[in-house]
């Protein structure tokens, strides 16, 4: 019996022993994991910190904001530009592919382009054609011009451009009754070259309204603008619209 206890106590102390020490062992794990842990959190946020000031100095680094800045150079004057490849037989052939013909005598050394309106007018049929004055000087107490209520007209125009290439240039047309706009018309003419020629646009042609409402006194705005919101030209009218073409121009 006193065997057996022996033995029992013995194979007890052993476990216990046994049991002591996996809990060791089990403690210093998680104490090894836990301070793992702590150096790994440690150096997540010591990468986060450099990466932000890695950040705040490449804001800062002026050298990279210039890098990123577009750095387009000196403005050109067509001719420059022209001039400057002369040499470079395939540039040459893209630039006369891209701009067409170029006039180099209506090239000058300007860098801005220069659209001049030679002439505007009103064609009817079986009508003398009515030519607007320009320059222009806008008088409200009398009409520029009068129109047939019913018939057919249509715009036509020309103009020159000089010293370098017209973007996007646009024509505006809008008109009022009595305060209230009663028609807006805007027409992209296209992208011109400079040359000494001018160039001649005709609008489609239109209708003017009839009828009692129709009649009387309009105004209207006209506007030549190019892409760059640039107006070569800007006038203010008045015209009418009757029953009847006025008998002077019969």
């Amino acid at each position: 019996m006193s065997a057996a206890v022996g033995i029992f106590s013995a194979s007890k102390q052993d476990g216990l022993k046994k049991n002591e020490r996996n809990n060791n062992e089990e403690a210093r794990e998680e104490k090894k994991k836990n301070n793992n842990k702590f150096v790994d959190d440690n150096e997540a946020k010591n990468n986060n910190v450099d990466d932000e000031n890695e950040i705040d100095e490449e804001d800062d680094d002026p050298k990279l904001k210039r890098e990123k800045e577009l750095d387009l150079g000196p403005p050109l004057s067509l001719k420059e530009q022209l001039e400057k490849d002369k040499d470079d037989e395939s540039l040459r052939r893209w630039k006369e592919q891209l701009l067409g013909s170029v006039d180099m005598s209506a090239l000058g050394e300007m860098e801005a382009a220069e659209v001049k309106i030679e002439r505007l007018s009103i064609v009817c049929r079986g009508r003398p054609d009515i030519v607007l004055p320009i320059p222009f000087v806008s008088n409200p107490k009398s009409s520029l011009f009068i129109l047939k209520e019913g018939s057919r007209y249509r715009l036509k125009f020309s103009f020159t451009v000089s010293h370098n290439v017209v973007s996007g240039l646009n024509y505006t047309n809008t008109v009022w009754k009595t305060g209230v706009r009663v028609e807006k018309t805007k027409v992209m003419l296209g992208t011109f070259s400079p040359r000494k020629d001018p160039y001649t646009y005709e609008l489609e042609e239109e209708t003017t309204p009839s009828g009692l409402f129709a009649r009387g006194s309009y105004s209207a705005t006209t506007k030549f603008v190019d892409d760059d919101g640039k107006a070569y030209l800007a006038m203010n009218y008045h015209f009418e619209i009757k029953k009847n073409w006025p008998s002077n121009n019969s």
